[in-house]
């Protein structure tokens, strides 16, 4: 993209759960306005604001556009300052910068792990949140100059990815998902910083066999 945001000045906020835009399902993106300047600047806002937050991903509806696009990126130096077992355990690997419109997404492996999972509308907390182990997503590949359908497989941590932006299409956060019990303040997410989806589910009697919230 040509596009840049000058300054974090520059850049809208981070829109927080409570705001109905949140709980909205998006609107698909007309042909007429994938090459518009408004549309590629979109793009440009969006990926720089979640690599100012920093995030791995952000869906439109974050900075208040009820439009169905995401971007999703998990840089290698992101990874590098992570736990190696975790990663492992995770099948967390860099996803480059992907942005997507008008995705839809297929479950491949419906019932996935259960990860510790955060929010960027949803500030200061994280939960247990199950996720398919691997997804299939169809959409437009707005990512480079030329837009034009495409079809992304991808597991493991980056299937979380897919799976948590194209929820905020949907109006659905995280915390729909949750295992409620394992929600977590800022204050404690360092407790659980390198332990297992196990230990923490023993340690605030979490019920990992429990069907959603």
């Amino acid at each position: 993209m040509s596009e840049t945001i000058s300054t974090a000045a520059d850049l809208p906020r981070i829109v927080q759960a409570g705001d109905p835009v949140l709980r909205g399902v998006a609107q698909p993106v007309s042909p007429s306005e994938l090459e518009t300047p408004a549309f590629r600047a979109l793009v440009a806002t969006m990926i720089a604001v979640m690599r100012a937050a920093p995030g791995v991903g952000l869906a439109a509806p974050q900075i208040g556009v009820p439009k169905q696009v995401i971007v999703l990126e998990d840089r290698a130096e992101l990874l590098a300052r992570a736990d190696p077992a975790g990663l492992a355990a995770r099948e967390r690997v860099p996803l480059p910068l992907t942005v997507i419109v008008n995705p839809t997404i297929r479950l491949i492996e419906g019932e996935g792990p259960t990860f510790l999972e955060g929010c960027l509308s949803v500030t200061g907390y994280v939960a247990l949140v199950r996720r398919a182990a691997e997804v299939e997503v169809t959409g437009l590949d707005a990512t480079g100059p030329d837009i034009a359908p495409r079809v992304w497989r991808a597991r493991g941590w980056p299937a979380r990815i897919f799976q948590h932006e194209v929820d905020h299409l949907r109006g659905t956060l995280y915390v729909d998902r949750m295992l409620s019990r394992s929600l977590a303040g800022s204050d404690e997410i360092a407790r659980w910083a390198g332990k297992t989806t196990e230990e923490i589910a023993a340690a605030l009697g979490v019920d990992l066999a429990a069907k959603g919230p």
